[in-house]
């Protein structure tokens, strides 16, 4: 069911994070954004990391009821499966704020910033196929966020849907300036039959104007052989979510 092989050629992987924040603490959870990116600043310095973004969810299905995404992204899947460990997250923040505050207080820092969400959700994720492009990944952008899963059986035959039929409609989108940026994720870690996704897809777009002009492209464009071709296609995977998100933090 995994192409093992294939996945190792990627070159990028993802850990996506959803994120639940009460209504009591999103004030709080608020107030942290820089403290975060100063320490992520820091995981990127140490080459421990390539990025990392901080989505703020505008909708999503009801049951999810996430407020935030991240996503951080890594060169190399054992860095990936390492991760932000509670000792890394620690010495990253001891780094960036060891002018400003003594250890006592950075270490309370910390445990405020973890104590104020719910990580209800986390995805590790290797990039099997993107659009080529110069988006620029700036505050105020948006994405959508499509988790897929694959029919049983028919893995390969949705990774073909994406790669070969998708994936040349998106970059022509992202020629017409219709779209941003595109990228086909596959989950990095072997997951059993019952697991909700399997892929995702993130949509990237400048604005609400570029999304709904890319939506009407859509109808524009295809031909109806493509049309068919997709359609038959799309039957090997279930659309599971869709969630709407805006960029609020991007470090690099």
């Amino acid at each position: 069911m995994y192409r093992g092989a294939e996945a190792q050629e990627s070159h990028q992987y993802l850990v996506i994070e959803f994120i639940k924040v009460s209504s009591s603490q999103m004030v709080d959870y608020s107030e942290n954004k820089n403290f975060l990116e100063k320490i992520h600043e820091q995981a990127v310095k140490q080459g421990d990391i390539q990025g990392w973004d901080l989505w703020s969810l505008q909708s999503g299905p009801d049951q999810g009821g996430f407020q935030y995404v991240t996503i951080t992204y890594y060169d190399d899947p054992v860095k990936m499966m390492n991760g932000m460990t509670d000792d890394n997250f620690l010495n990253y923040a001891k780094r960036a704020y060891s002018g400003d505050m003594n250890e006592m207080e950075i270490a309370k820092e910390v445990e405020k910033v973890k104590d104020n969400r719910d990580l209800a959700m986390r995805a590790y994720m290797t990039v099997v196929a993107q659009t080529e492009d110069n988006f620029d990944m700036k505050p105020g952008v948006l994405a959508s966020f499509d988790l897929m899963k694959a029919t049983e059986g028919q893995f390969n035959e949705y990774e073909h849907v994406e790669e070969d039929l998708y994936q040349p409609f998106h970059q022509k989108k992202v020629e017409a300036d219709m779209m941003g940026s595109w990228k086909f994720l596959r989950t990095a870690v072997p997951m059993g039959s019952e697991a909700e996704y399997t892929h995702m897809t993130l949509n990237f777009y400048n604005n609400y104007m570029q999304f709904f002009n890319s939506m009407e492209y859509e109808d524009m464009e295809a031909t109806e052989e493509q049309l068919v071709a997709m359609e038959e296609g799309l039957s090997s995977r279930d659309q599971k979510w869709v969630y709407m998100a805006t960029l609020i933090k991007a470090i690099r």
